[in-house]
């Protein structure tokens, strides 16, 4: 395979990142050791607190009971968005700014899976229905023109630490293209599921998981939803589980913690070095597991970095918004890309802390990669 090979595919596949950053800090592990004490902080900076209105939950529950891996989230009106200042608690200035002002919004009730869907669950329906995934799928010369035949291979894109301190300006440095991975091999071609059947599914593109929810009678999410739910009917807080990071001094969520992105670095302070099996970690106020962290979370709604201004111009409540009528990316505009959420067992208070609950991200429809997952909802 030549090298330019794994190039093309790496920049072909840049947006399932999530985050287009504007960091050009250098950090080294003895200057981070010296910064968190300067300039990393738990609390973020934020800006128009003012703005989060009470949220008011909808009365009526549906009879009978949950479907089976799912919780009712009871829907209503609420605050959506973020007025976090920074893209990191070490306050490097990042690209937070899709995700204000903070407007509102109205929801009806569905229910949501308690977590992320799993590999035993994507196996039960790859089993039944015999789908191949995007990534398990020969690419074509229409989807990648410039590129050799012998260079169209199916594949994945793989977190890959550095072996020494990086500028965090350019995340291709720590993701490559790896041939022959996907959801059954996901760190690289030798890899397995094997033991993992109660961790979240990966390497799942949004074709994938909208296979899957329609396969269950499912959807997935609009991001209004999501964040409805991430919530958890509380008001205008920071994390789904409160305006603390580490209450009693303990992590709630799979984050990265430690020197990012250098191999070994992960300290693995919140009891994982990498992904995590679901459920463990508290619920939130809603019973819904791993709505921060662990994987991202794809949505129904088209990203637009604009959208949530638009929605805030209108001066109304959104009701049920099913997001913007196309893309629209400005940092990458060839781009067809959707919303992710919830954050990821990579988001670290060095570069990214979207695993705050209001925050947003994006990926091309197209692309996956080993912290991108999802969960579904169900309309009644």
């Amino acid at each position: 395979m030549k090298n330019k090979t794994f190039w093309i595919f790496a920049l072909l596949t840049i947006s399932i990142i999530s985050i287009t950053y504007g960091v050009t800090k250098f950090i080294t592990p003895k200057e981070k050791t010296t910064e968190t004490a300067l300039e990393c902080h738990e609390t973020p900076n934020t800006s128009e607190a003012a703005s989060f209105k009470p949220t008011i939950e909808n009365k009526n529950k549906p009879a009978g009971k949950a479907p089976k891996g799912m919780v009712w989230i009871p829907g209503g009106e609420f605050s959506m968005g973020s007025n976090v200042e920074d893209e990191s608690l070490c306050s490097l200035s990042g690209v937070t700014k899709d995700a204000a002002p903070i407007h509102r919004v109205y929801v009806d009730g569905y229910y949501m899976d308690e977590t992320e869907v799993t590999n035993e669950e994507y196996e039960k329906f790859v089993k039944a229905t015999g789908y191949v995934t995007v990534a398990e799928q020969k690419p074509t010369k229409e989807e990648f023109p410039t590129a050799a035949e012998e260079d169209l291979i199916t594949g994945s894109v793989i977190f890959t630490p550095t072996p020494s301190a990086v500028n965090l300006n350019n995340f291709l440095q720590w993701w490559s293209y790896v041939p022959q991975t996907d959801w059954r091999h996901p760190l690289g071609p030798e890899s397995s599921i094997k033991g993992k059947e109660n961790y979240p599914v990966v390497h799942i593109t949004y074709e994938d998981a909208a296979a899957y929810a329609k396969w269950a009678g499912k959807r997935l999410p609009t991001e209004a939803e999501w964040e409805f739910a991430a919530r958890g009917g509380k008001t205008g807080e920071i994390y789904a589980w409160g305006n603390t990071l580490k209450p009693n001094g303990k992590f709630q969520a799979n984050i990265y913690q430690g020197h990012f992105p250098i191999k070994d670095g992960d300290t693995g302070e919140d009891g994982f070095k990498g992904i995590a099996p679901v459920k463990q970690y508290a619920p939130n106020a809603y019973g819904l597991y791993d709505v921060s962290g662990n994987v991202w979370e794809w949505t129904n709604d088209w990203y637009s970095v604009d959208y949530y201004k638009s929605l805030s111009e209108s001066g109304k409540v959104a009701k049920n918004p099913q997001g913007p009528n196309s893309y629209n990316d400005p940092n990458d505009p060839t781009q067809i890309k959707r919303v992710h959420r919830g954050g990821s067992f990579l988001c670290t208070d060095q570069y990214c802390t979207r695993y705050m609950v209001g925050t947003r991200g994006k990926g091309e429809v197209r692309s996956a990669a080993n912290h991108l997952g999802f969960r579904c909802v169900k309309s009644i």
